[in-house]
C-alpha cells in the first residue's frame, strides 16, 4: 500500500488516500514469506519484497501518475434476449420481463481496476454503488421513457472521467395506453348513466303500474257494477212491471211474481257487494259450463217472458269431452256470456239463440249466435256505443283472461261472438302433450275459429 506521509503523520488517512497494489500492478504474488527482513530497501531507494513466488521490487521515484480518466462505453441493450439497435432510437416491446445493459470502460493503465456506477432515470432513486460487473439488469419496467447513465473510475480510483448515457422507450401494452384508460373511464361513466336511466325508468314504470292498477281497479268496479247491479236492476224492473200489470186481475200470480223479484233483488245485492269488495266468488252453482249456460239462458228467457217479450228458442251445443275450467276464469267466462246473451235476448229481439262450447286439446272456445237485428257496423268500428259499456267490458275481460274476443254482425243478419281461450290458461289440468304447441296459441286464436 502507498499512503501520503503527511496524511499518515496527521492521522487523517481516508480510504481515498490509500493506494493498494496487486498482481494487476506487476506483483508476482500477494502472499509474503514469514521470515525476518522480508521487506527491505537498498541504497538507491528501491523497496524489495520477498514473496512466495519470488522477489518484487518497487522504485518509488519512478511511480508514474495514472490519473488519466477511464472512458465508459455502453455496448449493448437486450430485452428478453432480443438485442436492440443502438444506432437508432431504442424502443423496447411492451411488457418486457428483463432488460440488460452491457457496458465497459476504456483505460490504458490497469483495466482490471476500473469501477462503474450507473443510474436509470425515471426508475432509480440514486446512483448504484461502485461495481466491477460489466452489466446492469432491470426487470418488469413499466411503459415510458428512461435514460441510462454510466460513469467509470480509473485504476487510481478517480471518478474524473465523463459519463455516457442512452435513452430508451418501453412501449405500452394496449391496456396501459391512455386511450384505453380513457375508454374504461368513459365506459364506467356510461354504465353509471345507464344504471341511473334504468333506475329512473324503473321508478317511472312502477309509478305507471300503480297508476294503471288504480285505473284498472276503477274500470273493473265500473264493469262489475254494469255486469251485476245495472243488469240485475234492469231485470227487476221487468219483473216489477209484470207485477204491476197482473196485480188487479190476478193477485196470487202477482204475489208469486213479486216473490221471485224479491229473490232476484237479494241476488243482485249479493253480486253488487262481491263486485265492490273485490270478492271474486263465482256466480255459478255448477262447474259444468254447459249447465251454467243453460241455466243462464233459462233465467234470461224467463225475464224476457215476464216482460212480455215473447218466446225465444235457445239451445246449448257441446263439442269434445268436457274438462274442468279454472274457477276464476269460469266466473269471467260467465260474465262475458251473460253480457252477450243478455244483448241477444233484450236488445237484438232474437228468436233463436245458440251457444256452442268446444273443448279442444289446446283451445277452449265459446260461440254465441242469434238471428236478431244485428249491430251497426259503425258501432263495431268504434268498439261500442257512447255511454254503453257492454262490448268494451267484454273485450276488457277477454284481454284480462289472455283470450281473444271477436264479434261478427250485420244489420238484419244477426250476431256471432267468439271467445277463444288457450287451453294452458283455461283448463285446470293442461295436457303436457299440447305443451309444445303453446307458442301457436295466438295464431290458432286468429285462424281456427272461423267457419
Amino acid at each position: 500500500m502507498r499512503i501520503p506521509r503527511d496524511k499518515l503523520l496527521s492521522g487523517g488517512v481516508t480510504a481515498a488516500d490509500v493506494r493498494e497494489y496487486e498482481q494487476a500492478d506487476g506483483l508476482e504474488s500477494t502472499e509474503g514469506v514469514k521470515r525476518s527482513r522480508s521487506v527491505v530497501s537498498d541504497a538507491a531507494g528501491r523497496i524489495w519484497f520477498s514473496l512466495s513466488s519470488g522477489l518484487s521490487v518497487v522504485n518509488p521515484s519512478r511511480i508514474t501518475d495514472n490519473s488519466v480518466p477511464a472512458l465508459p462505453h455502453i455496448e449493448a441493450i437486450t430485452a428478453d434476449n432480443n438485442t436492440a439497435n443502438l444506432a437508432a432510437s431504442v424502443r423496447i416491446p411492451p411488457s418486457p420481463r428483463r432488460i440488460t445493459f452491457e457496458y465497459t470502460g476504456l483505460s490504458l493503465a490497469v483495466p482490471g481496476r476500473i469501477r462503474f456506477r450507473y443510474f436509470l432515470e425515471n426508475f432509480d432513486s440514486s446512483w448504484s454503488r461502485p461495481v466491477t460487473a460489466r452489466e446492469a439488469v432491470y426487470t418488469n419496467l413499466g411503459p415510458g421513457s428512461y435514460r441510462f447513465r454510466l460513469v467509470a473510475s480509473n485504476s487510481e480510483g478517480l471518478w474524473n472521467g465523463p459519463e455516457t448515457a442512452i435513452v430508451l422507450n418501453v412501449a405500452p401494452a394496449y391496456y396501459q395506453t391512455y386511450w384505453f384508460r380513457l375508454s374504461c373511464i368513459a365506459a364506467f361513466l356510461g354504465m353509471l348513466v345507464t344504471v341511473y336511466q334504468l333506475r329512473l325508468r324503473q321508478l317511472s314504470r312502477e309509478f305507471n303500474l300503480r297508476l294503471e292498477e288504480r285505473v284498472a281497479e276503477r274500470t273493473r268496479i265500473a264493469r262489475d257494477l254494469h255486469d251485476t247491479l245495472l243488469q240485475s236492476f234492469q231485470g227487476l224492473m221487468l219483473r216489477f212491471q209484470t207485477v204491476d200489470e197482473i196485480l188487479p186481475a190476478r193477485p196470487m200470480e202477482a204475489k208469486k211474481a213479486l216473490e221471485g223479484a224479491l229473490n232476484r233483488a237479494d241476488q243482485a245485492i249479493s253480486e253488487g257487494r262481491d263486485a265492490i269488495s273485490d270478492m271474486r266468488a263465482s256466480s255459478l252453482v255448477d262447474r259444468d259450463l254447459a249447465k251454467s249456460m243453460t241455466a243462464l239462458m233459462t233465467d234470461l228467457s224467463e225475464e224476457l217472458a215476464a216482460g212480455n217479450g215473447g218466446p225465444v228458442a235457445f239451445r246449448v251445443l257441446v263439442e269434445g269431452a268436457p274438462r274442468a275450467v279454472r274457477p276464476i276464469l269460469q266466473d269471467e267466462i260467465y260474465r262475458i256470456a251473460r253480457e252477450s246473451l243478455r244483448n241477444a235476448f233484450y236488445h237484438a229481439q232474437a228468436r233463436h239463440i245458440e251457444t256452442e262450447i268446444t273443448y279442444g286439446e289446446s283451445l277452449l272456445r265459446l260461440r254465441f249466435r242469434d238471428d236478431g237485428t244485428g249491430i251497426d257496423p259503425r258501432v263495431l268500428e268504434h268498439g261500442g256505443r257512447s255511454g254503453h259499456w257492454g262490448l268494451p267490458g267484454m273485450r276488457e275481460r277477454a284481454k284480462h283472461l289472455g283470450a281473444l274476443l271477436e264479434v261478427w254482425s250485420e244489420l238484419g243478419a244477426g250476431t256471432e261472438i267468439n271467445l277463444s281461450i288457450p287451453g294452458s290458461i283455461a283448463y285446470e289440468a293442461f295436457s303436457t302433450r299440447a305443451g309444445f304447441r303453446l307458442f301457436r296459441n295466438r295464431t290458432e286464436l286468429n285462424h281456427e275459429h272461423r267457419s
